[in-house]
């Protein structure tokens, strides 16, 4: 992609009302768009980190065999009221709308309850399970004070999925497999030495459940990391009683800040019971079916890279979810036609080789070109000049160590 077909600009002032480091620079980087409070919008750079991301996590719920779907936003309130959950004063962040026709419906913050409707009309047998379904929704929260810029929100793209297994013992198993298959994930994103599966509350379904918490001093949660790293205790649940259930004690912990960038929960028969969701088993007994639900958000994910992964100059992406691999920068082009037909040569040859390229031609001084490429963060940055077409060669700077070598151009 050429630069000046990028519609979008840098600004050198930092958001006045954003307090995230996160925010500031997805923001003066280009990368998002914020509409209103907690709701932004994602411009090209943005809109292809969040790809990568989903693209990491969708390959990963494949391979651990969950099958994708789309599931409707608009959810109607007396699946909702089987569960007693439409009025539930826990759920206290729901945004709520009439039609015409003075129905009251719901815009969807999550999908166990539909979800779990819909498939009575597909699991009746034994033979009909497992099944793990999976979806990328955009999920609405009437969140009372949304902050962090993409880290809370009141509009988000959301992966749920949802296991429907015959027994609690299934459960177990595939809950590991997907436990194993997010931390692919955060390894896979650059995350995966600073994440930890961390002992949480189950809330309504649960007596406990799993977070997935990733170490980050500007982060919202407190959690405690065990000092040789084996396991971690959200603040929430860190009591004597559970620390003597674990076998460890509290001077075995260090407190920590942390950000929540998944959760698994064993839902059980919370919402196959009430709703009716039922298998018949080789005997033909009836039995509720067992589930269970695996969140993550990748907007949430995005941002917290920015905060573990950033400096005083801009941004520093991780190779596996960078906008664009490289980001050649050509300087002077307008005065040198040499210089210009050396930089697209060196991006036509980049991108043969399947690199995804990012074009700087802007007629712009190099120091502001400089800059903004700092800013945006892409992991490798050429820079074609008189200089280096004089040479025959391209200096190459890594954005993450920031060292600087010279190749061949080609």
């Amino acid at each position: 992609m050429r630069q000046t077909q990028l519609f979008t600009k840098t600004k050198k002032e930092t958001p006045k009302d954003e307090t995230a480091k996160s925010a500031k620079l997805l923001l003066r980087a280009g990368f998002v768009h914020k509409e209103m409070a907690g709701v932004y919008s994602f411009l090209p750079l943005g809109f292809r980190v969040l790809n990568r991301i989903v693209s990491i996590i969708r390959e990963e719920m494949n391979t651990l065999g969950g099958i994708e779907l789309s599931m409707s936003s608009l959810q109607d309130p007396n699946v909702w009221k089987a569960t007693d959950r439409w009025n539930d004063a826990s759920v206290d962040v729901w945004f709520k709308t009439k039609l015409k026709n003075d129905t009251e419906v719901g815009l969807a913050i999550t999908h166990e309850d539909p979800l779990t409707r819909m498939m009575k009309s597909y699991v009746s047998s034994y033979r009909d399970l497992p099944v793990y379904l999976y979806q990328f929704q955009t999920k609405f929260r009437n969140e009372l004070r949304a902050k962090s810029g993409l880290m809370r929100t009141r509009e988000f793209l959301m992966k749920d999925l949802y296991s429907f297994t015959a027994t609690a013992a299934d459960l177990d198993t595939f809950y590991e497999k997907a436990a194993a298959a997010y931390n692919k994930i955060w390894k896979r994103i650059g995350i995966g030495d600073t994440t930890y599966r961390t002992f949480a509350s189950g809330g309504a379904f649960s007596k406990f459940s799993d977070e997935f918490q990733t170490v980050c001093e500007t982060g919202e949660d407190t959690i405690y990391l065990a000092k040789d790293k084996s396991i971690a205790v959200n603040n929430e649940v860190f009591t004597d009683v559970v620390l003597r259930d674990l076998g460890k004690k509290k001077d075995d912990f260090d407190e920590v800040r942390a950000i929540e960038v998944g959760n698994i929960f064993k839902l059980g028969t919370r919402f196959s019971e009430p709703l009716g969701l039922m298998y018949k088993d080789k005997a033909g007994k009836p039995h509720p079916v067992v589930m269970g639900s695996y969140g993550i958000g990748p907007g949430r994910v995005m941002a917290t890279v920015v905060e573990l992964f950033s400096d005083d100059k801009g941004m520093v992406w991780p190779k596996s979810i960078a906008p664009f691999d490289v980001h050649v920068v050509e300087l002077n082009p307008k005065d040198n036609s040499i210089i210009s037909s050396a930089a697209r040569d060196l991006v036509e040859h980049l991108e043969k080789s399947g690199k995804e390229v990012l074009h700087d031609d802007r007629d712009l001084s190099a120091g502001e070109k400089f800059a903004d490429s700092d800013l945006i963060g892409i992991p490798v940055r050429m820079v074609v000049s008189e200089k280096t077409v004089k040479v025959g060669k391209v200096e190459v700077k890594d954005r993450k160590s920031g060292e600087v070598t010279h190749g061949l151009d080609g």
